[in-house]
């Protein structure tokens, strides 16, 4: 999806015609993608599809084979040290040491950043403070529940005040509520100007981004807001449910002239007017269709129009 948009002031993340392979299979191919200050991008896809090499090239933990990656205005081929510096990540695998403190955990941190003293004080009781971590400080990681270990993790990677933060799959393993928690925390840094770039494989997560790049096979395949995503399938989905599923798509192709995707036992139908069509529907498959239900356009509406098979994550 290689392009030729300009580069706005504001991008604090641009990848152009990024690919790379391993040996001789193709895991990206001409990926572009831009994240700007206060705005949360989700790179969407199945396992496979090619997010986890992206977030490493981004992370400059491999070398880069094809194409251009600047953040905040430093080649990722070219200056690696220099973006390590503009990023926080926080990886999907835990990364605190559960027998030091909270306190201990950050304060190693920014050992590594040479953040110390007075000045590793003032940034630590901030990053605490603004993810609600200030009252446990002093609890050891390993007696914190899932949710409070996530939003260690977010201040760890928050703590030098980077430009851009990387997060690999962060609600993974959260229940609902520590979800919740978590994502309103990373809301609350993108409205502070951060830029923050995800990788999830949860529809529903993606759905609070402010942009979603979907990805199948190395490649982007749709880009934009959840809402003008959504909007490009109309403003209904009716989905059919038939035994025998491929003589009820012969009759929707030559009875009424649709045009529906098959998926197993389901054929599904875009359309703007759904409930005037169930009435169609219904007379002309008769016993034949099991079911008939009308739902809204989601993410995984876009993802199987785009590629014609199920999101299986």
């Amino acid at each position: 999806m290689n392009d030729s948009r300009p580069v706005s002031p504001e991008t604090v993340c641009h990848v152009r015609d990024v690919s790379h392979r391993y040996g001789e299979h193709d895991v990206l191919s001409g990926v572009d993608l831009d994240v700007a200050a206060g705005q949360i991008v989700a790179i969407l896809g199945p396992n496979g599809s090619g997010k986890t090499t992206l977030f490493r090239l981004l992370g400059t933990l491999m070398p880069l084979q094809r194409g251009q990656i600047r953040i905040a205005g430093f080649d990722c081929a070219t200056q690696p040290i220099a973006v390590r510096n503009q990023i926080g990540i926080v990886f999907q695998s835990p990364s605190l040491d559960q027998k030091l403190t909270v306190d201990e955990n950050i304060a190693c941190q920014g050992a590594l950043y040479g953040i110390k003293g007075a000045e590793l004080e003032r940034r630590r009781n901030q990053v605490l403070e603004q993810l609600g971590l200030i009252e446990r400080r002093q609890d050891f990681c390993e007696k914190l529940s899932g949710g409070l270990k996530r939003r260690v993790e977010l201040a760890k990677g928050m703590l030098h005040r980077p430009s851009l933060l990387l997060l690999d799959e962060p609600s993974t393993g959260l229940d609902p509520s520590a979800r919740l928690s978590f994502w309103e925390a990373i809301r609350r840094m993108a409205d502070g100007g951060m830029a923050v770039l995800m990788t999830t494989h949860l529809l529903e997560e993606a759905d609070k981004a402010d942009r979603v790049a979907i990805m199948n096979q190395g490649e982007v395949i749709a880009e934009g807001s959840p809402e003008s995503l959504r909007g490009e399938m109309g403003s209904g989905v009716v989905t059919i449910v038939a035994r025998d599923v491929e003589s009820v798509e012969q009759l929707l192709t030559d009875e009424l002239g649709l045009m529906p995707q098959r998926m197993h036992h389901q054929l599904r139908l875009q359309t703007d007017a759904p409930a005037a069509l169930v009435p169609r529907l219904v007379e002309t498959l008769g016993e034949r269709a099991q079911s008939i239900a009308i739902g809204r356009p989601s993410l995984e509406d876009v993802f199987i129009a785009k590629t014609g098979h199920e999101f299986v994550a």
